[in-house]
């Protein structure tokens, strides 16, 4: 029997258990479930169904987890789901924010973190999937890279092979700078003064978010010219760039560069273009066939 210290506590239906609602829970899921098709999620479609919507063993597979693990949220009997199964439910499921914001009250947890989002919504990933010719990245509000396309990881740097800490622009612009700078595109002072500024805010905005807290400390410590730029008061915006990338098989490509912001993640979407019938873009046109293989 639980005592006057413990934290959890077991509801008249027993489903109630460190806050997480196992029964609505498993109700929720399987509903959301039920009202999907093989070809909403793009599943191929094997013949008749014998229950409505998806299979457990399909959104598993779209959620990254085991079938089992999934299997056992639904007749509430699973753990206590992560932030990050969470998250992958939701895009599995295609659920809106206001569903997405119901599952992690089921769940027991916020719907969002005390700092920058990372979860990118859904029609942002599709959207860059859908524009070939173009490099395209999505950021959080302290520049961490969180989703990309197949030519931007061809462009600036396969950034699955880099672990999550080593993804942050800023970090490297001042901690990295003869990579960052050249490789990227992030010439002169520019990029500099608005990345300071532009962290300043976003510390003010998540106080309370210790990634984002650590990297300024990080970067006060490390880099002088950081720490020299921390004290001005400027924020600036940036949003039509024109950038050269020195590729390090194919050379300087100069590129046009468009920030969109998506304001209800605090995200921005970085897109690297090229103008039509120059060498830029017949270099984008061979980096989208060759991918990540090597140059011969």
């Amino acid at each position: 029997m639980a005592g006057p210290g413990d934290t959890w506590l077991t509801g008249s239906d027993g489903a109630i258990i460190d806050g997480v609602d196992k029964l609505e829970l498993g109700r929720f899921l399987r509903l959301h479930r039920e009202r999907l098709t093989p070809a909403t999620v793009g599943l191929p479609a094997d013949g008749p169904r014998r229950t409505p919507g998806l299979r457990r063993e399909e959104v598993a597979q779209l959620a990254h987890i085991s079938t089992q693990y999934y299997t056992r949220l639904e007749q509430a009997r699973g753990p206590h789901p992560s932030r990050r199964v969470l998250a992958a439910l939701g895009r599995a499921l295609r659920l809106n924010d206001a569903e997405r914001a119901h599952l992690h009250s089921l769940s027991g947890q916020p719907a969002e973190p005390p700092g920058p989002s990372a979860e990118v919504p859904d029609r942002i990933l599709d959207l860059i999937e859908r524009m070939p010719d173009t490099a395209a990245i999505v950021l959080d509000a302290k520049y961490d890279v969180l989703a990309w396309n197949p030519l931007a990881a061809a462009l600036l740097e396969d950034f699955s092979a880099q672990p999550r800490r080593e993804r942050n622009m800023i970090r490297r612009y001042f901690l990295h700078p003869d990579r960052a700078r050249r490789h990227y595109g992030m010439t002169g002072g520019d990029f500099g003064s608005f990345a300071v500024g532009h962290l300043r805010a976003a510390a003010a905005r998540y106080p309370d978010d210790p990634a984002t807290q650590d990297l300024v400390r990080e970067l006060l410590r490390l880099s002088p010219e950081f720490a020299a730029m921390w004290p001005s008061t400027e924020v600036s915006a940036q949003r039509h760039l024109t950038k050269t990338v020195d590729h390090p098989q194919l050379g300087p490509i100069t590129l046009g560069c468009d920030i969109l912001v998506v304001p209800e993640r605090d995200q921005h979407v970085v897109l690297f273009t090229a103008a039509p019938g120059t060498p830029a873009q017949e270099a984008l046109r061979l980096l989208s066939v060759i991918g990540l293989q090597q140059l011969g």
